[in-house]
């Protein structure tokens, strides 16, 4: 449990907004949030969800109910997001199982699945207040310097200047550049961090998307372009080769039925080149090469950089 945080804290939210105490734990989980897995006096498996209060929680909340009010596949929230000590937490049904897809089929799966997330969330109309985006697609930021201060750690990353990210730094700057045409472009309902810890199959079909926090309101172009660089790779932030995203992109704009322009697609490879440089800045903290510079090149043609 976090440190301010202990479990009869956990078992008497339980009573309260659940109406039953805790039992017994399963599971402990999480990165930006810490995630329990519970199993309540009533035999109720519960999976609790604890982080620090955003403003933008409880339209993720929104969200993720009306999804799975849909039919969409994803755990069933059980509360609200509601105070627990100093922290934010919120309960959802445990949706347990599954896994990644078979290698080959991993693209048009994920693609796919993203595309009825889009689809499906259309009829939820604007949701403002899910920007700004977390870090890795907040491209758009305010702040001084190239990048925004990350979700996970308390850096400054514009501040941490040498020569063998210098490159990294400048291609930051140039597809913040490019991505400027879509600033104030229409946006879709959508998820900022599509990979295999959040999305999971069975059998070849979905089973359930996790991480609602991840939720965002973007220009579809920067939803599928992050998605299609970053849907295998996992928490290394190293993310897809370049044929795995072209073939992520083709999926997509098949199973969306319409076809990007030339310039949407560069923009998608843009949006992708973003979130890769942003962790390769990111992770060179921890001496973890998450970017090449023939595989940012490469992406920086697609992008028309």
């Amino acid at each position: 449990m976090p440190a301010d945080i202990d479990d009869q804290a956990v078992s008497d939210w339980c009573l309260e907004h659940l109406g039953s105490p805790v039992a017994g734990r399963t599971f402990t989980a999480g990165n930006l949030s810490t995630v329990y897995g519970l199993r309540l006096a009533d035999d109720r498996e519960v999976v609790l969800k604890v982080r620090n209060a955003d403003p933008r929680l409880d339209a993720c909340t929104w969200v993720q109910r009306r999804m799975w009010q849909a039919g969409f596949p994803c755990p069933e929230p059980l509360t609200g997001v509601l105070p627990l000590g100093p922290k934010a937490a919120s309960a959802e049904a445990s949706l347990p199982g599954g896994g990644p897809p078979e290698l080959a089929d991993a693209p048009r799966l994920f693609a796919g699945l993203l595309a009825d997330f889009v689809t499906c969330a259309e009829s939820l109309g604007a949701q403002p207040v899910l920007r700004p985006a977390p870090a890795w697609v907040h491209w758009y930021h305010q702040e001084d310097g190239v990048w925004p201060v990350p979700n996970d750690r308390d850096v400054d990353l514009n501040a941490e200047r040498c020569s063998v990210t210098a490159w990294v730094d400048e291609l930051g700057a140039a597809v913040r550049e490019r991505l400027e045409e879509v600033r104030d472009a229409a946006c879709v309902i959508g998820h900022g961090d599509w990979d295999g810890r959040n999305v999971t199959f069975l059998r070849g079909r979905p089973l359930a998307v996790h991480d609602w926090d991840s939720v965002v309101y973007e220009p579809e172009v920067v939803i599928v372009g992050q998605a299609a660089a970053m849907f295998e790779g996992g928490p290394t932030g190293a993310g897809a080769s370049v044929e795995r995203t072209e073939a992520f992109l083709e999926a997509y704009q098949s199973a969306r039925g319409h076809a990007f322009s030339e310039n949407e697609l560069q923009l998608c490879w843009a949006a992708g080149l973003w979130v890769r440089a942003f962790n390769a800045k990111k992770f060179h903290l921890d001496d973890f090469d998450a970017l090449g510079r023939e595989e940012a090149g490469t992406r920086m043609r697609r992008a028309g950089l």
